[in-house]
């Protein structure tokens, strides 16, 4: 009997320990889980955000626009004499000089014309010249009175008359000259030939068709709208000097082309509220090409010293602009903000930053005052700087 209580108490002393152990263990486990748990909490209630640091440099003040290249000259080549398209001295989309000989017209019928206005030049100045004997003669004679003056006029009429003929004869000549010379089509411009529009053994009235069209691309217009209410200020700068304009087309591997302000619409279009504008570039590569669409950006002026953040960060709200701003926690400021001119893709704060600071660009729409953030970079991973 008391060897049989002694094991009893021993048991009893074994399961208290037992009991306690495990009590620590478990107390332990709850405490590591319930610390892991806040942290897991912490984390997914950070709001992951990308941010951008503000910048402090001269920046050039631009008014951006889309625009259209246009040809600096362009000519539709036409025939000014029928005939058939004997021969066709260019390739489509050469370029070609002043000069340089496009089209030839069968001149056969040409030069038919004007050997037969030589011969009626050489024909009616020989009867001029008789004419104008026999006018002499009768003059002598009238003097003398051996015969009427009626026959006297008559004599002198012919004469005039012959002598207009001999005139128009030249003229004709000078006519059939030049005919022959419009068998011979050169180009009037420098420029890039298009689409040729006939074919070798083609008939065609003068002036009827369009054989080529030559677009003049060095240099070239690009043409682009500003809102009217930019006007003033364009007109402002302009008069203190020359305005600098940039195009940037679809090849984005090149760096913009660089050209000058030179028009100005005298009117304002009413149904778009807008102004056309026209830079002209010099385009020595051809790069801007007629009929292309590019970025054109129109400098006004140079902001020195300007505090700049992405345009991605200022947000509108019922107060204003403002933009986000981490904290050095890594928590979420809301700071009003007062924006200028925007300069690609960038926006000027007059008021509200500080050079150094971090805005958020991207992930505003889940933010509040005082949350906390989680950077991350552009590709979706956490930034370094985290």
């Amino acid at each position: 009997m008391h060897w049989h209580g002694a094991r009893e108490g021993g048991a009893r002393r074994v399961a208290g320990v037992l009991s306690f152990v495990l009590a620590l263990a478990t107390a332990g486990c709850t405490s590591e889980s319930s610390g892991d748990t806040a942290r897991d909490a912490r984390s997914r209630s950070a709001v992951p955000v990308v941010v951008a640091t503000v910048e402090q440099r001269d920046v050039p003040v631009q008014a951006r626009a889309i625009g259209t290249v246009e040809p600096f000259s362009t000519v539709a080549i036409k025939s000014q004499v029928e005939g058939q398209l004997a021969r066709i001295h260019f390739r489509e989309g050469a370029l070609v000089h002043v000069g340089e000989l496009l089209f030839t017209i069968d001149p056969r019928p040409f030069e038919a014309a004007l050997r037969q206005a030589e011969a009626n030049l050489a024909r009616d100045d020989a009867g001029a010249k008789d004419a104008a004997l026999e006018e002499e003669r009768f003059r002598h004679l009238v003097e003398q009175d051996l015969v009427s003056k009626s026959e006297y006029d008559q004599a002198h009429a012919k004469a005039t008359a012959l002598r207009a003929t001999v005139a128009a004869d030249r003229a004709a000549i000078e006519r059939a000259k030049l005919e022959l010379q419009y068998c011979y089509i050169r180009s009037p411009i420098d420029g890039r030939v298009g689409e040729l529009l006939v074919h070798e053994g083609n008939v065609f009235k003068s002036n009827d068709v369009v054989l080529a069209v030559i677009n003049q691309v060095r240099p070239v217009y690009v043409s682009f709208a500003v809102p009217q209410n930019d006007l003033p200020e364009i007109r402002r700068r302009a008069a203190d000097g020359r305005l600098a304009v940039e195009a940037v087309g679809p090849d984005r591997t090149r760096p913009p082309a660089a050209g000058e302000l030179t028009f100005i619409n005298n009117t304002v279009d009413a149904n778009t509220g807008t102004v056309l504008l026209k830079g002209l570039f010099p385009n020595d590569d051809e790069a801007l090409w007629p009929g292309q669409f590019v970025d054109v950006a129109l400098t006004l002026s140079t902001a020195h010293d300007a505090v700049i953040v992405p345009a991605a960060a200022v947000q509108v709200g019922q107060q204003g602009q403002y933009v986000f701003v981490v904290t050095a926690n890594l928590t979420a400021e809301v700071r009003p903000v007062v924006a200028g001119a925007a300069v690609t893709g960038d926006v000027i704060v007059q008021k509200g930053l500080t050079p150094g600071e971090r805005v958020v660009v991207d992930g505003q729409l889940r933010l509040a005052h005082g949350m906390t953030v989680e950077i991350k970079d552009r590709g979706g991973g956490t930034a370094p700087n985290a």
